[in-house]
């Protein structure tokens, strides 16, 4: 029999793989260009081999119809008009997601700045309503901040997707 997890990662994954649109970017950025019209471009990943979308709970809530791509939705965000644009602070919860049909959460995290310790503890928080709710979680796990001088630096990114598995996502 499957679990709650394996059920949810099958509407997410297509033969262990992942094809997905973020869609997530409208709390940070504003409106975007060819993203005006959301629920048409979800509907549309469903004929392009998309395997799931990441949405805000906003979104969701007003899909007019159930889709067949896997739905995750991103309970955290920040704007660009913030004085702190790398804080990211929760705007959700699991238990929300979950009552909104969503098939996992993701999160955004950066490392390496004055905000990490709180992303941390959402982090670790979140992962734990995430077990307990077997649900996916999906942590963006960025390399941003004072202390880091190249974000792309193997080195660098290794360690922050550890921090990303070791706290449970």
């Amino acid at each position: 029999m499957l679990t709650g997890v394996e059920i949810r990662l099958n509407r997410i994954l297509r033969k262990g793989k992942m094809l997905c649109i973020p869609m997530d970017h409208g709390i940070s950025n504003g409106p975007i260009e060819g993203l005006e019209d959301p629920h048409s471009i979800i509907y549309q990943c469903e004929s392009h081999g998309l395997t799931s979308v990441i949405i805000n709970k906003g979104i969701l809530k007003t899909l007019p119809k159930p889709t067949k791509v896997g739905i995750l939705v991103h309970i955290s965000g920040s704007t660009s008009l913030s004085m702190s644009p790398n804080r990211k602070m929760l705007t959700g919860n699991v238990e929300e997601a979950i009552r909104l049909g969503a098939d996992g959460v993701s999160l955004h995290i950066n490392i390496g700045g004055k905000e990490e310790p709180e992303m941390l503890h959402q982090l670790g928080s979140v992962a734990y309503e995430c077990h307990k709710w077997s649900i996916p979680l999906l942590a963006m796990m960025y390399p941003r901040g004072e202390k880091i001088k190249d974000p792309h630096d193997p080195e660098i990114v290794g360690h922050v997707a550890r921090i990303g598995a070791e706290c449970g996502a």
